[in-house]
């Protein structure tokens, strides 16, 4: 099923009666200068009839939505679970037809054709740089980034007094793309990726002893990848005889797989997992895809995503429905529409999203925007769940240490990742945060290269620079976390975590093609923050069965229930112990001809982010079990 998101003409004559353009005097909006400019990088004032494409989003009763979500999502209020249809959310706390129609009016008199959204949350423009100048008053520059030419905003970007209650954030002024990765370099069905052997089918079954120690001991190979059997019965969801009936889980990511429905029907027929039934798979497609080349948004890169977002949700919560719902792009107002798509259709209560960006390299005009989704989604009981990322403390991939967006936003769950040891019998062993060294083998096979090797992922954590802490992780998580830089309290992510680490992770199943030009299902092994904000959403449609209602924004039920979450740390044999794996590999990715290449892997070495006991900037509260799962079987904080 496709579902599309058509412009509603406003008013598109430019030089329509407005209210006053506006003026230093005005009100300061999200949308400024960004950070990423600097004098250096400065080429002078954009040309006067450069073409300017942005959005105006609109607000409402904001103050009276966060109070409303602080009562619905508090398992201590009696407000809790008090829930609210799109409609009456836009009725109570959204922009008024007169509202918009004085934005609109502005607008088109400042210069730019309008055209305002079906759901009334913001007015798109166009028209050029002196329109800009003329509705925001500030001026556009040309900036020479990295090899190429944007503008952006010079200062701060200021709508008038009359417009302010109106206008919630606005995006586009600069054209520097914004673009959402998904957390791991998964390979779409345009190249094949094959595992290699030897691998365990339960973690530590095939011992490599032939090949040296590390850590004064043998090592395992690395699993052949974890199935829903074992991922359910390790983190409590077959203890808890829960299958997620009933719920809807809705899945976000760019595009949208040509061969997905055959792929997902053959991998729960080969591994086991409940057939689908009819109408519990729907797909929601916007009327045209962009972005697509390579060095664009890499379209069929998405694919493996969308493949394992999908297994994953099934696999652990085999009984509930599923809505993809795909993006035109990976650009920050392609993702936007379609997470609005779920709020003001209210497709789903659970929405799992494998995909964020370093801080730094966010819009903070887009800071506001989403919050305000995710905001009307609490109201209407629907929760959204966030990887964390797969760079750690990105110091590694960006040269500075920060956490990921959205997933840093105060009204998602954000997702960390853990390395998880699944024993024979489906029992969990133990886990350590993710944060992976590797090393490799040396030429005359004797030892290990530089062990315990160099950073190779891990998953993301740290604090934000832009989010205070929110109220629910005050005294949980630790002052020397939240407290970074002296500027007071920050949120610190991610939330929760589940497993994540690639040589610890799932089997997923694709149609890819191969290097003889044939096209062919296949499985293989992934892992990243991907992996773990899709399984923990899975555990939430458990959650939510078990409590009967739509769970929400669930980080205050979360938090509460701190002591219910295996609490993991990286070394979970002692300080002394350390942990590691033997992984080979097929050069060439798909096959032994162009050789092997051989290498440990350690566990919990997550860059400067460590996973100790209590909260941390790894696992958050931990990884979930039995006992959470079924404590939402009663309304009492336990």
């Amino acid at each position: 099923m496709a579902a599309t998101l058509p412009l509603l003409a406003a008013a598109v004559a430019a030089g329509s009666p407005a209210v006053a353009a506006a003026s230093p005097q005005g009100h300061v909006v999200a949308g400024g200068k960004p950070a990423w400019t600097a004098a250096a990088a400065d080429r002078g004032q954009t040309a006067a009839s450069h073409t300017v494409n942005a959005r105006v989003y609109l607000t409402g009763d904001q103050a009276g939505l966060e109070q409303y979500v602080a009562q619905a999502s508090n398992p201590s209020s009696s407000a809790y679970g008090h829930y609210l249809s799109p409609a009456q959310v836009q009725q109570r706390f959204g922009a008024t037809k007169a509202q918009i129609a004085k934005v609109v009016a502005w607008l088109n008199g400042a210069g730019f054709h309008t055209s305002v959204d079906p759901a009334g949350t913001f007015v798109s423009v166009s028209g050029d740089a002196t329109a800009a100048q003329r509705a925001f008053g500030v001026k556009l520059h040309d900036y020479a980034v990295s090899g190429h030419v944007y503008h952006a905003p010079a200062g701060a970007t200021v709508v008038p007094a009359a417009v302010a209650d109106a206008v919630l954030s606005v995006t586009g002024l600069s054209d520097k793309p914004t673009m959402a990765t998904h957390d791991d370099s998964l390979p779409g069905p345009g190249a094949a990726f094959v595992n290699a052997g030897p691998m365990s089918g339960y973690y530590g079954q095939d011992p490599a002893k032939t090949l040296p120690k590390a850590y004064g001991r043998t090592v395992p190979y690395v699993v052949k990848g974890y199935n829903g059997h074992q991922l359910r019965a390790a983190y409590g969801a077959t203890a808890s005889g829960k299958t997620g009936k009933g719920v809807t889980v809705a899945i976000v990511d760019a595009y949208d797989s040509p061969t997905i429905k055959a792929d997902i029907r053959t991998y729960a027929h080969r591994n086991g997992d409940a057939a689908y039934k009819a109408g519990q798979f729907k797909q929601y497609d916007p009327a045209a895809w962009t972005q697509t080349a390579d060095n664009q948004c890499g379209a069929s890169g998405w694919y493996g995503e969308q493949t394992l977002d999908i297994e994953a949700v099934h696999a652990v919560a085999p009984a509930a429905d599923i809505r993809y719902v795909g993006a035109a792009s990976c650009q920050d107002p392609d993702l936007i529409d379609a997470l609005n798509k779920i709020v003001t259709s209210r497709l789903a209560t659970i929405v799992s999203d494998s995909w964020g960006e370093p801080e730094n390299g966010s819009d903070p005009a887009s800071d506001p925007v989403y919050n305000n989704i995710f905001l009307r989604g609490a109201a209407e009981g629907i929760g959204f769940y966030f990887s964390s990322g797969d760079n750690g403390d990105e110091v590694a991939n960006t040269g500075t240490k920060q956490s990921d967006m959205p997933a840093s936003l105060p009204y998602v769950t954000a997702v960390g990742g853990t390395s998880l040891a699944v024993g024979k019998r489906g029992n969990y062993e133990f886990e350590t945060g993710w944060g992976t060294g590797k090393a490799s083998l040396s030429a005359d096979g004797k030892s290990w290269t530089g062990f315990p090797g160099s950073f190779h992922g891990g998953a993301g954590g740290g604090t934000s620079a832009r989010t205070p802490q929110p109220w629910f992780q005050n005294g949980i998580v630790p002052s020397a976390l939240a407290n970074v830089g002296g500027k007071g309290a920050k949120r610190v992510v991610p939330d929760v975590a589940a497993v994540a680490d690639p040589n610890t992770g799932f089997l997923v199943g694709q149609t890819q093609t191969f290097p003889d030009k044939s096209v062919k299902y296949s499985e293989y092994r992934i892992g990243g923050t991907s992996l773990a904000s899709p399984v923990f959403a899975a555990i939430q449609a458990l959650a939510q069965q078990e409590q009967g209602f739509p769970l929400g924004f669930a980080d205050p039920a979360i938090y509460a229930r701190h002591g219910l979450f295996h609490d993991v740390t990286d070394h979970p044999f002692g300080p002394k112990v350390g942990l590691a794996e033997a992984r080979v590999d097929f050069v060439n990715s798909v096959n032994a001809s162009g050789g092997l290449a051989v290498s440990v892997r350690t566990l919990g070495q997550d860059s400067s982010l460590q996973a100790t006991k209590g909260y941390d900037d790894v696992t958050g509260v931990g990884s979930p079990t039995a006992k959470y799962i079924e404590s939402y079987n009663w309304r009492a904080i336990p």
